[in-house]
């Protein structure tokens, strides 16, 4: 049986125009029987840290393929599109941090490559439209089994751009940790593991307010703060019922501290 081409797309292109559909469009065109997983296309305008931690925590989930991102505030510029190479996929999508945690999720890169081959990409390139006119068309040669290294020149993994590390440090009562991501709900996930949380008490203060150390939402009563694992595998913050980023007034950056009552 004939092996599937998988494409993800995971953008800040929102719903409301015709970006993501332009992309759907160029895949559809060169590469007629890949499928296309959108992951999301609401992430928010310019965001590269949520998209960065929602590809991460998405793509070892997703089929083997090739997996596109695209949250650009710097299109057009200086910044390269590049593709990544890793055990697991390959990525596809501009050199400004976005890549490199999902490329590590897939088991580390394995080579990586600048995008420059004209013949990959869109006769005309928009300087404000690189997922249309350089990511998609890459991609879409990419899934019909082209390999990497005709895309571009090789490039050393090291000189990718990368995010700063997010703070995580202990502390005499607990830990304190960088906010990652706050999702729909209202939850907050911190940057820390979730093995952090072992050894403290069930009573436990999240930036200063009680809280209970649990596994899951229903742990505390309606409108509880609990503290617990996510399904990253990370520490994460909610209110039964309730919006925990709410309580806390903290955004993503803001660091906070989780200690035993």
């Amino acid at each position: 049986m004939a092996r599937t081409a998988w494409i993800s797309l995971t953008t800040d292109y929102g719903l409301a125009d015709g970006f993501v559909a332009a992309c759907h469009g160029v895949i559809a065109r060169l590469a007629p029987t890949a499928r296309v997983i959108d992951v999301t296309h609401l992430v928010p305008p310019a965001d590269v840290r949520r998209g960065a931690a929602v590809l991460a925590q998405t793509v070892p989930y997703l089929p083997e393929g090739v997996h596109v991102a695209v949250v650009d505030p710097g299109v057009g510029t200086s910044r390269r599109g590049i593709g990544l190479a890793t055990p697991g996929g390959l990525l596809v999508g501009p050199d400004n941090g976005l890549l490199p945690d999902a490329a590590t999720a897939l088991g580390g890169i394995t080579a990586a490559v600048e995008l420059t081959n004209p013949g990959w990409l869109a006769p005309a390139i928009s300087r404000t439209f690189h997922g249309r006119d350089v990511f998609a068309p890459v991609a879409a040669r990419l899934a019909l089994g082209a390999p990497l290294a005709e895309a571009g020149p090789a490039l050393d993994p090291a000189t990718l751009v990368r995010l700063p590390t997010p703070v995580v440090r202990r502390t005499d009562d607990g830990f304190a940790a960088e906010v990652l991501t706050v999702d729909q709900f209202g939850n907050v996930q911190l940057a820390a593991p979730a093995g952090l949380l072992d050894g403290l008490p069930e009573q436990v203060r999240v930036a200063g307010r009680p809280a209970v150390r649990g596994r899951t939402f229903g742990d505390v009563a309606v409108g509880g703060l609990v503290v617990y694992p996510d399904s990253a595998g990370l520490v994460a913050i909610a209110v039964n019922t309730g919006r925990a980023v709410d309580r806390l007034g903290v955004r993503p950056g803001d660091v906070v501290p989780v200690d035993g009552a």
